[in-house]
């Protein structure tokens, strides 16, 4: 007869169990109390240990499947208002946070300065175009009576062309007329001399009564006839003469007019330079309608900046305008921020390698803890963090370490996940964010 050695204690009801071998009249041994300070030491090294593995593969698994990081801050569009012309505010018709729609109208200047311009611009556009009006109806004279002038000169250098031709041909004619006049004089002369040989013959045969007194009456006749064909013919070539001197004037006449025709040529043609001249003037006058329709259309655009609108739909923040204050173009005036909100994180560069867009992303937003926002990977900016500040390193000056940079990712919220907090999430919040690249 043998007992065997007693195995470990029941934990639930504390009995031992023997093995027995070849007897029957074995006999347990008596009880020992329970130690449970043991118990509930082991049991609770065994949770432990047990969370721990459950925690440790959770964590490893989350890890493989998933990029963290919590430098991220929500953003969206900051719209700064700013005047575009200087003048005195007017009104201001927002406050602080206060929700604004596209158009509205924000803060009004004073008009009454900019209603003066264009007033003065409006009278501007109308001389220019009085005086555009007065050159083209220079032009339209000017070039008529150049036509007319031109017309009539050219008539007159014609007429007094014939006239000389004309003019020449009488001096011709005169001319020729003076030695027949003076043929005549000279015929003249011997029949005057003849006639007065035969009367002074027949008077003294007519006294001897050679002949009789009706013979002498006629050798008197044909003298006296002799004479007055001499006068006749002295006063004819006295006349070719005058004839000729009066072809000669005539030609000095057409000559003159002829010059005077080129000088009324020459009008014309200056005529026709002060049609150029007007046309240029014309030209000069619409040029100043164009100048005076943009100084218009400038004084009506400064104008209208006198009521600032709000350029997009947001929340007003940042509002330092107010009535009676004296502004100047590009002043701040207020910041519009957009209400569509998104988040910027940004990751060591040594996460992006498996992150693209549109993996689905968690966010937690530390002013809202409670709940867990959904997005999805947007874009990936063109640079790290470090090249885009204001004073990037310079990795060429011999001390160089390497760190880890940054690489900004925009990610987007999903609509459903913020339809309960429109209004709270703002640029600029923390945030944690956890990619799902797998």
């Amino acid at each position: 007869m043998f007992l065997t050695r007693a195995t470990a204690p029941d934990l639930a009801t504390g009995r031992f169990e023997a093995e027995v071998a070849g007897s029957s009249d074995f006999q347990l041994p008596s009880r020992k109390p329970i130690n449970l300070r043991k118990i509930f030491v082991y049991t609770a090294v065994l949770t432990a240990l047990a969370a721990t593995a459950v925690f440790g593969y959770q964590f490893w698994q989350h890890a493989a499947t998933h990029e963290e990081t919590d430098d991220a801050y929500t953003t969206g569009h900051l719209h700064q208002i700013a005047a575009r012309i200087d003048g005195t505010v007017a009104k201001v018709l927002v406050e602080d946070n206060q929700l604004v729609q596209a158009g509205d109208l924000l803060v009004q200047l004073d008009p009454n300065d900019f209603e003066v311009k264009v007033q003065a611009a409006l009278a501007a556009l109308e001389t220019a175009r009085h005086q555009s009006a007065a050159a083209q109806t220079a032009i339209s004279l000017s070039s008529r009576s150049a036509t007319a002038q031109s017309t009539s000169a050219e008539g007159n250098l014609s007429n007094s062309a014939a006239t000389i031709s004309r003019a020449k041909a009488a001096v011709l004619e005169a001319r020729s007329a003076v030695p027949i006049a003076l043929t005549k004089v000279g015929q003249a002369d011997a029949d005057l001399k003849k006639a007065e040989a035969d009367y002074l013959r027949y008077d003294v045969l007519e006294k001897q009564g050679a002949v009789s007194k009706q013979q002498l009456d006629a050798a008197t006749r044909d003298f006296q006839v002799a004479q007055k064909a001499r006068e006749a013919a002295e006063q004819e070539v006295s006349r070719a003469q005058a004839q000729l001197a009066q072809a000669d004037e005539g030609v000095r006449i057409a000559e003159s007019q002829l010059t005077q025709s080129h000088g009324m040529m020459q009008q014309a043609q200056a005529a026709t330079v002060q049609t150029e001249v007007s046309k240029h003037q014309f030209n000069v006058s619409s040029a100043a309608i164009l100048q005076a329709k943009a100084a218009l259309k400038e004084a009506q655009l400064n104008l209208s900046y006198t009521n600032i609108t709000a350029p997009t739909s947001g929340r007003v923040g940042k509002k330092s305008v107010e009535v009676g204050q004296r502004i100047q173009p590009g002043q701040p005036l207020l910041i519009i921020v957009s209400e569509k909100t998104w988040v910027v994180a940004n990751f060591k560069e040594t996460q992006v390698e498996r992150m693209h867009r549109g993996q689905p992303v968690e966010i937690k937003v530390d002013s809202l803890p409670h709940h867990k926002f959904s997005g999805l990977v947007d874009s990936f900016a063109p640079g790290s963090g470090a090249s885009f500040a204001l004073l990037p390193s310079d990795n060429a000056t011999g001390n160089f370490t390497k760190i880890v940079q940054r690489i900004p990712v925009k990610i987007l919220f999903n609509q459903e996940s913020t339809r309960e907090f429109q209004g709270r999430l703002v640029p600029g919040m923390s945030t944690v964010v956890s990619v799902k690249i797998n």
